[in-house]
């Protein structure tokens, strides 16, 4: 595995460091791995409210096209669909701001179908039926 860094990890700085001159590549394997860290707790904006947070604190919704060629918003759980996400706080007056202002549409161009997403609100978040 010489010459070829997969993971910045904790003992990759002790292997570089027995190697001559290689300074610059422990430190640019150290920046690597804290971007990683930060890029983990990114801060996301809800598109129902406006109003930012970790994207642990929000759920994800993507795009995605359907095998009849139907485009629509899928609520992605694990947050590990490809694509472009949007994001919502898991509060029904978010999800409801969204619907009114159309801004699903907006962060998800394409998207003609929620009702995903809707039976998502309905199963999981509190009082979304009101």
């Amino acid at each position: 595995m010489r010459g070829r860094i997969s993971r910045a990890g904790p003992d990759l700085a002790l292997v570089l460091k027995e190697h001559e001159g290689t300074a610059e590549l422990v430190k640019k394997a150290v920046a690597a791995q804290s971007e990683a860290t930060e890029a983990k707790n990114a801060v996301r904006t809800c598109i129902g409210c406006r109003g930012t947070s970790d994207r642990i604190q929000l759920v994800r919704l993507v795009r995605s096209t359907s095998a009849s060629g139907e485009t629509e918003a899928l609520v992605d759980v694990a947050r590990r669909m490809p694509g472009r996400g949007a994001w919502l706080h898991p509060n029904p007056d978010c999800w409801k701001l969204a619907i009114k202002r159309r801004a699903v549409g907006r962060a998800l161009p394409g998207v003609t179908k929620l009702s995903d997403v809707e039976v998502f609100a309905q199963k999981n978040l509190p009082l979304s039926a009101e």
